[in-house]
């Protein structure tokens, strides 16, 4: 019998789902969409809707970046790390900040105490910037880096340093994530209420459209909604809402479509179910597509591209036989690819028990250059594009993300769903789902609940010299105490105002990083104007 001419599949009811609740079938046979042509479900690799990669030819002229996320302790430390990562093929760099830097406290402060340092590195003021680059050309490396709450402040310093090695503002180019509606979601490191934090965004992405050409404003950020228990279905749906939130936040200040869109980006997970996260991928950056010229009518075809880095799941590495975890995030690290990532990050074996060793973030990154040298998935396009599976699949999220969406725009707006509560909600109930079914060994992860192993073998764990934040201390205070501080007063006097006049903020931001006001200095003075944001309980 002709292939053509087989009857449709007699599926038996699935006993299995992803964490989606996508039934799992025993196998597919070509997805029922006869209603909806190939040209306008899939298209070609490099067409609308980009279901299949945003270039035709995707990895066979150009890998994707390669980024390694990292930093800790000392500015002086983490420039350490990044010139050894650069020199054992790096792309591009990823810059982890430590909590008081993300929610605005300088090293000083009593509520950075014990902090400074541990999940990042502490930047207080242009002097760490400076070394955190040191010898670093900023027009010949990308950078992107993972700040919020400060990210004006954060980006203010970089172009700083970039004024300072004569570079070009026009030459520098990276990604600031700057995306706070995920912080009210999932996350936790915002400083002030959503609606002032959704205006600081808005200044960012207008200032550099117009100053600052190559860089990446925002990063939308899915990531770490998925790290919270979000499913892969909620992590495109609330990312791609949050999405046309700050697009239309950038309209309303007066900015073209075409003017902003294309430098927008996204950042996902790369998670444990390889076809699922394949699938997840495809159907993002074909819904992306979708809702923006539904909605917006650009004209520049840019406009429309959902570019997204992506980075392997810290929350799947387990503790226990640590060496387990170099196989999962091989086998997530190849999902991005094969649904055509532009950027990407690999963990480290050893990231359950701490930072990164030198020895795990090598492996780590040799983990991307196997893929790109040796597997074959970088010189083909879509390469699992039309597997049945894939292709359903990616149908089924595709539509379920859009129900999501028209639930929140029924509430108001991903703002208004975050201020009551609706998303976090969900991806609570999602992780209290998965957490059950881990207890109830219906979601088995090996070394955890099955194959389990009473003696572990030891792995090393990077430790942080408690004098990293001494010296850290005490280089702040000598840099208060040796700049101009009439200069600095006048600076903060110019912010203040600036805000209360409900003006951009990144030129007032930049005369601060100037005059050498810290970080602390110019998020204090911001929480004078707009208060500080305290989640409903928790006061």
């Amino acid at each position: 019998m002709a292939t053509d001419t087989l009857p449709p599949a007699k599926v038996a009811a699935a006993e299995k789902t992803t964490s989606s609740e996508i039934p799992v079938h025993p196998f597919y046979r070509p997805a029922d969409t006869a209603d909806i042509p190939y040209d306008t479900r899939l298209g070609d690799p490099g067409q609308f809707p980009y279901t299949r990669g945003l270039y035709a030819d995707m990895y066979r002229k150009r890998h994707w970046t390669m980024r390694q996320y990292a930093g800790y302790s000392s500015a002086a430390e983490s420039n350490r790390r990044y010139r050894y990562l650069l020199s054992q093929g790096t792309t591009g760099l990823s810059v982890a900040f430590d909590l008081p830097t993300q929610i605005g406290y300088d090293s000083d402060h009593p509520k950075a105490l014990g902090e400074v340092g541990r999940v990042g590195v502490a930047i207080d003021s242009i002097e760490d910037m400076r070394r955190l680059f040191d010898g670093i050309p900023l027009d010949r490396v990308t950078t992107s880096m993972t700040i919020n709450a400060t990210a004006g402040t954060l980006l203010a310093l970089y172009l700083v340093v970039a004024e300072e090695q004569g570079v070009s503002w026009d030459k520098v180019g990276g990604t600031v994530q700057n995306d706070i509606l995920k912080e009210y979601a999932a996350r936790g490191t915002y400083i002030y209420p959503p609606r002032p934090s959704l205006k600081l965004v808005t200044d960012v992405i207008a200032f550099c459209a117009e100053q600052v050409p190559k860089w990446n404003t925002i990063s939308v950020s899915g990531y770490h909604m998925r790290e919270a228990g979000s499913t892969a279905v909620q992590e495109v749906a609330f990312t791609l809402a949050h999405g046309l939130t700050y697009v239309q936040a950038a309209l309303d200040r007066g900015l073209a479509i075409d003017e902003f869109a294309p430098r927008l980006s996204f950042f996902f997970n790369a998670h444990n179910n390889f076809l699922e996260e394949v699938a997840k991928y495809r159907a993002a950056r074909r819904l992306w597509a979708e809702l923006v010229k539904e909605r917006f009518a650009p004209k520049d075809p840019r406009s429309l591209w959902l570019r997204f880095h992506t980075q392997t799941a810290g929350s799947t590495l387990t503790a226990q036989q640590p060496m387990n975890n170099v196989v999962r995030v091989a086998i997530q690290a190849l999902a991005a690819v094969c649904g055509g990532t532009q950027s990407l990050h690999t963990n480290s074996l050893d990231e359950a028990l701490g930072l990164p060793t030198e020895e795990a973030v090598h492996l780590a990154l040799r983990t991307q250059q196997v893929i790109a040298h040796e597997s074959g998935v970088a010189e083909v396009a879509d390469p699992l594009g039309g597997s049945y599976v894939i292709e359903a699949w990616t149908d089924e999220i595709v539509q379920r993300a859009r129900h999501y969406i028209q639930r929140i725009e029924e509430m108001g707006g991903s703002l208004a769903a975050l201020e009551q509560g609706f998303q976090q909600r969900e991806i609570a109930d999602a992780a209290y789902r998965y957490q059950l079914d881990i207890e109830e060994k219906r979601a088995q992860v090996v070394g955890v609940n099955v194959f389990t192993a009473e003696e572990e073998s030891p792995t090393e764990v990077l430790r942080i010299d408690p004098a990293a934040e001494r010296d850290q201390v005490e280089r702040l205070r000598a840099l208060r105490s040796r700049r101009d501080g009439a200069r600095a007063e006048a600076a903060l006097r110019q912010l203040t105002e600036a805000a209360r006049e409900d003006r951009n903020l990144m030129p007032s931001t930049l005369d601060c990083v100037r005059a050498e006001v810290t970080l602390g200095e110019i998020a204090d003075t911001l929480r004078e104007v707009y208060g500080e944001y305290r989640e409903a309980g928790l006061d």
